[in-house]
């Protein structure tokens, strides 16, 4: 399943791409109130994220593909959601609550669908090739 890890690793890649950048604005400008957020950005964003793609690269066929691209599309937008309203927390603006919350529940709910789709995954069997043979669990280089 590349395309759905390809996802996932470039969606990475711009969360990563973005703490950066907000660590080295913290760095020039002295203010670290967005600490936070960085670590937010870097944690939802780049690790779990990055994770994923690594678990769904791996897996290959075996993972289901549907909810793969729900995980995707879900713990995005919880990110997404959930990050604004922390940015906005942390300037000292009131979040837009229920912005805040969907963002939470969100992030829970990818996490938790993640979940189902790791024991999904390990619980189908290899993939059988147009040879005969199956598809071996593909290791990690």
């Amino acid at each position: 399943m590349p395309r759905i890890s390809t996802a996932f690793f470039a969606t990475a890649v711009l969360y990563a791409l973005a703490g950066m950048v907000l660590g080295m604005v913290m760095g020039a400008s002295g203010d670290h109130t967005m600490r936070p957020l960085h670590a937010h950005i870097n944690l939802l964003g780049w690790a779990t994220l990055g994770l994923m793609g690594a678990f769904y690269g791996v897996a290959g066929e075996r993972a289901p593909r549907r909810l793969a691209w729900t995980v995707f599309a879900v713990a995005n937008l919880g990110n997404i959601l959930l990050l604004a309203m922390l940015s906005q927390i942390l300037q000292g603006k009131p979040p837009v609550l229920p912005l805040l919350i969907g963002g939470e529940v969100l992030v829970v709910l990818g996490m938790a669908l993640f979940g189902v789709s790791v024991l999904l995954g390990g619980r189908r069997p290899p993939v059988e090739l147009a040879t005969g043979e199956t598809q071996p669990l593909r290791q990690a280089a």
